[in-house]
């Protein structure tokens, strides 16, 4: 074996060792960074604004910064109390109907097209085994179980949480003030010609905000507007409703329609009748529309990722890393778009023109 194969090789062990033990070093921070990457992109396009006025990279960076933590201390933790305390309340309110029987008396209503639809299905399957309290009660159990966790993690780790938050705001800071600099030595490790680089970065920036402000954001609004109109409607735990229609909003072909159909039903069955008609209608004119209003003045062109990748991304997403998944899985799949827009311009050089066409366009 010639020489220069036993350096390159040893050269290439002693990267690896050494690429492991970065690794090894970063991994137990990788929560705080990733959240510090999500505000940086979420945030940037204000940072911008701010350093044209300023003129001034740190005293940018600290503003944002500082906007950031008023933004997430107050709201975050009033919202994080609030669904605990509401999830809480609702399970304990559910418990009392099922012991007090009116749960099942609700359940037992006697509707005529209810009776339909079970004549219909029981041709397929035997609906007497279907024991709707059971069901209930087992669902509020595995609830009042997610809850308790949840609330005993949070008392159990307030301190790991604050030493997350202080870290995900020092990181944020330098994102700011230096992610230009990281950008363009990323952009000069990559084997590709300038303007490929320039084409690649345009339309990873493009999924990437397309991806966070036609979801995340619609999804936020929608939930903050489903919130108000329960609270409006007298519906129990406005808040709790407000973050799920949020939670499923983001995920494609779900929406917030699962949770404010069945609420404006019970309340007509209930004998609510024009409560119920309207958030019925609310909910389809106003909060299920303002993804067909906002998204496209959000992202205003921008090469939005496909809502199959996108349903798929968030739910491994949420698997693999928990509510950071929501934002993490599609950011991931656009790194891996973009890497596949990469082989392409190797293996095809002429789809460089042509995309630069559509991104120009």
């Amino acid at each position: 074996m010639k020489r220069e194969y036993i350096l390159v090789s040893l050269f290439f062990l002693i990267a690896a060792i050494v690429f492991y033990l970065f690794y090894q070093l970063i991994i137990p921070f990788f929560a705080p960074m990733a959240w510090a990457g999500v505000f940086a992109i979420l945030f940037f396009p204000l940072y911008e604004r701010l350093l044209q006025l300023i003129k001034s990279k740190g005293l940018s960076s600290l503003l944002v910064c500082i906007l950031i933590i008023v933004l997430i201390i107050g709201p975050i933790t009033y919202l994080f109390v609030a669904l605990v305390s509401e999830a809480a309340n609702a399970v304990a309110k559910v418990n009392a109907m099922i012991k007090s029987g009116e749960l099942e008396q609700l359940l037992s209503i006697d509707l005529p097209w209810i009776e339909a639809a079970k004549e219909k299905l029981s041709k397929y399957y035997d609906l007497s085994k279907i024991n709707l309290d059971e069901i209930v009660k087992q669902s509020m159990e595995s609830v009042s179980g997610v809850i308790l966790n949840q609330t005993s993690w949070l008392i159990t780790n307030t301190t790991r949480l604050v030493f997350y938050f202080v870290l995900m705001i020092f990181t944020l800071y330098y994102f700011f003030k230096d992610g230009e600099s990281l950008v363009h030595t990323t952009k000069r490790l990559m084997p590709l010609t300038a303007n490929q680089v320039n084409v690649t970065f345009r339309q990873l920036h493009d999924v990437i905000q397309a991806t966070m402000y036609g979801g995340v954001v619609v999804a936020l609004i929608q939930g903050l507007i489903g919130g108000i109109l329960f609270a409006i409607v007298g519906i129990p735990s406005p808040v709790f409703w407000g973050a799920i229609m949020a939670f499923l909003s983001i995920i494609p072909f779900v929406g917030a329609f699962i949770v404010y159909v069945p609420a404006g039903l019970i309340l007509i069955i209930g004998g609510s009748y024009i409560k119920g008609i309207i958030v019925i209608a609310v909910g389809s004119v106003v909060i299920s529309q303002i993804d067909n209003v906002l998204r496209p003045f959000l992202i205003s062109g921008r090469t939005s990722m496909h809502p199959l990748l996108l349903f798929f991304t968030i739910l491994g997403g949420i698997y693999l890393f928990g509510l950071l998944g929501i934002v993490l899985g599609p950011l991931i799949a656009a790194v891996f778009v973009t890497l596949l827009k990469i082989f392409e311009f190797k293996l095809h050089p002429e789809t460089e023109a042509s995309l630069t066409r559509e991104l120009d366009m």
